[in-house]
């Protein structure tokens, strides 16, 4: 095989617009969110029934959450989810560097 040529992908960064899922942006940010969770549940020691009653659902909405199963999640959702374990979120928009194509969603 020629130098040239590759057997592999460059990503662009978000995994999600390179499988071609819809909403790639929102996709990847709802994931990152549902992390974050899942870090804070485990960093208290929580069961999932406990973090259930702490956030105000059911045991197997928490189990979908925790394994990524995200469908049944708006972006609002889990940002409650945050509140409820006492964190604080921001919400930053700025313009797009001119030289990338796509605008993007961040979560730090």
């Amino acid at each position: 095989m020629p130098k040239s040529e590759r057997d592999y992908t460059i990503s662009s960064g978000n995994v999600f617009a390179d499988l071609g899922v819809p909403n790639p942006e929102e996709a990847l940010a709802k994931a990152e969110l549902a992390h974050k969770i899942t870090v804070l549940i485990r960093e208290r020691g929580l069961t999932q029934a406990q973090a259930a009653r702490l956030l105000g659902v059911d045991q197997p909405k928490v189990s979908l959450l925790i394994r990524g199963r995200l469908a049944g999640f708006s972006l609002e959702r889990l940002m409650r989810f945050l509140l409820a374990f006492g964190q604080d979120i921001k919400i930053t928009v700025e313009a797009s560097p001119r030289g990338r194509s796509r605008a993007r969603v961040l979560v730090a």
